[in-house]
């Protein structure tokens, strides 16, 4: 029997400002720039989000939390991931893994990589051994590198 497995790819941009908190993963970075959207705009949980939904077919972060929507407003990603997550879980999906890429310039992010994975993992269910976040420079190259945004990429794997 055929194993029932599943990939989806989720992307996130957001532009940085100053004024604004700059989350991560679920955990606030410092930073003196931080990242503009409607809720929390944590560029990562987001891709990650959009990631589990695109492997369901089931449309993207804007669908399902609309920035129009005033409920949003300055929302904790942590809780879009979450109903993210019991939406897949409702299904009758699991995720396998999850594979993460961040592009921004500044700060560095190595030492809070841990803290991101513990948050991940705990909300999906997972451990944090499959929870993969890396980080890359834009070399000073486009609006990652000029510093004038930050944008992450996600891929997860489902089953059931």
């Amino acid at each position: 029997m055929k194993p029932k497995i599943k990939v989806g790819l989720g992307y996130d941009v957001h532009q940085l400002v100053e004024g604004r908190h700059l989350w991560l993963g679920g955990i606030q970075i410092p930073s003196r720039l931080g990242a503009l959207g409607h809720s929390d705009a944590d560029v990562l949980l987001h891709a990650i989000c959009d990631a589990l939904l695109g492997a369901l077919s089931l449309g993207d972060i804007g669908i399902h939390f609309a920035d129009t929507d005033n409920q949003y407003k300055g929302i904790d990603s942590k809780i879009l991931l979450k109903r993210t997550f019991d939406l897949i879980v409702e299904k009758g999906w699991k995720v396998g893994n999850v594979d993460c890429a961040l592009i921004l310039q500044s700060p560095k992010i190595a030492g809070y990589v841990p803290a991101m994975k513990e948050v991940i993992s705990k909300v999906l269910e997972i451990s944090q051994d499959e929870v993969s976040i890396k980080a890359t420079t834009a070399e000073r190259m486009g609006f990652a590198g000029e510093m004038k945004g930050i944008e992450a990429k996600a891929v997860c794997l489902l089953y059931a």
